[in-house]
């Protein structure tokens, strides 16, 4: 890759406008780079019960497949915000991709399933460099007052991905196994990567700067200091912790009674995530209009009600619940990563990825624990533990962040 072109200077320097070439082409780049990281994050969910028929293990055990990466995600965030500091947020992003495509490449050749979470790890770490930079690229590039609307508009893209990744691997991993699947994955990433190095413009209001241990460790604990955005990172670590839950082991519950579904068939719940393709840009404009802290309350509302409409033995409302679910969620999120980087008080990048490590390392922690939920009290106790981390997370929210 060249040298950063985050460094050329622009012909404006407030940032670009909603409706020129340079607010598009960023805003398409960041999608694709979106759906490139979150397709190979999530590829194996929907692969779930077959990766543990194949391997011989447990639900949570599979789920592995997904924690193992949020995990490395979640470590990978911070290093990577410093890396996007010195050497620029687009290159960066490109070599975090790149280098997980190789990994990604690796972890469906590895012989072993216990190799394959070790470089499921590795991967993840690599992801990090997105969701560590392209909201504080976001913040710096586009003009004030339209950075709610595109941090919106780069949530969706995260919502395509995640939702590719599942539909892709899914059939074609029952088919062919569990293996190819991921790497149907991995040849999509290769060309979103592609793109998004083709379409990312120059960057204007960015300036390369190395930070010294000692101020690296200032702009963390600064941010730290606030308790507003403890309450913003609480957020992205209990709620996500509860949606990755659901979707992890929802596949579980549909292949057994009373649904009874072909892992095929029930892959195609995750196009509920195309809610969340549609409420995540909406949220940010009626943040933009109204106030943050009540677009992320009802979003939380909407996450606890599609919760519930799940523990409705019918095929069709568990559907409507997950897309509800969905909608919710992915509202909420857009809002408080939004809002994670506009409250920075000290460094941007790193309050970003301070959020991420929450958001990440929720996904590990709960993404793994509804499995023994579902164990111990079947599909009724992985609701009630999402239940229950949503209600803490708006309790928190409801306290203590202000009204915008």
């Amino acid at each position: 890759m060249t040298a950063d072109d985050a460094r050329a200077p622009g012909p404006d320097r407030s940032g670009a406008e909603p409706g020129t070439p340079a607010y598009r082409r960023l805003l398409a780049a960041l999608f694709v780079i979106g759906v490139a990281t979150f397709a190979q994050l999530y590829s194996p969910q929907g692969l779930l019960p077959v990766i543990a028929a194949d391997q011989g293990v447990s639900a949570d055990q599979a789920a592995l497949m997904i924690s193992t990466a949020t995990l490395g995600l979640a470590l990978g965030v911070i290093p990577w915000s410093y890396i996007g500091d010195a050497k620029g947020r687009k290159p960066a992003m490109g070599w975090a991709v790149g280098l997980a495509c190789l990994f990604a490449l690796a972890a469906v050749v590895v012989p072993e399933f216990w190799m394959a979470l070790g470089v499921r790890f590795l991967e993840g770490l690599m992801l990090g460099g997105v969701p560590a930079l392209a909201v504080a690229y976001l913040s710096e590039e586009v003009h004030p007052r339209a950075a709610a609307v595109a941090a919106g508009t780069y949530i969706s893209g995260t919502t395509v991905g995640g939702l590719t990744g599942r539909l892709v691997a899914a059939p074609v991993g029952e088919q062919l196994g569990w293996r190819l699947g991921m790497l149907a994955v991995t040849a999509l990433a290769v060309v979103c990567v592609v793109a998004f190095l083709r379409l990312a413009p120059p960057a204007v209001r960015f300036t390369p700067r190395r930070s010294r241990i000692q101020e690296a460790l200032a702009a963390l604990t600064g941010n730290l200091r606030s308790a507003a955005l403890w309450v913003i990172y609480l957020q992205g670590f209990l709620t996500m912790g509860g949606f990755v839950a659901m979707y992890n082991y929802l596949g579980f519950q549909l292949a057994g009674p009373p649904f009874q579904l072909p892992v095929w068939l029930a892959s195609f719940v995750f196009l509920a995530y195309l809610a969340g393709t549609w409420s995540s840009p909406r949220a940010g404009r009626l943040a933009a209009r109204r106030s943050r802290r009540s677009v992320l309350l009802l979003g939380n509302a909407v996450i606890a009600s599609g919760v519930l409409l799940t523990l409705v033995p019918n095929l069709p409302v568990v559907i409507l619940g997950m897309v509800v679910l969905t909608a919710g969620f992915f509202g909420a999120h857009a809002v408080a990563a939004g809002w994670a980087g506009a409250s920075a008080v000290a460094g941007r990048a790193q309050s970003a990825s301070l959020y991420n490590l929450g958001y990440y390392a929720g996904s590990s922690v709960f993404g793994f624990l509804g499995g023994t939920f579902l164990h111990l009290a079947g599909w009724p106790g992985t609701v009630g533990m999402v239940l229950a981390l949503v209600a803490v997370a708006t309790t928190a929210a409801a306290l203590v962040l202000p009204r915008d």
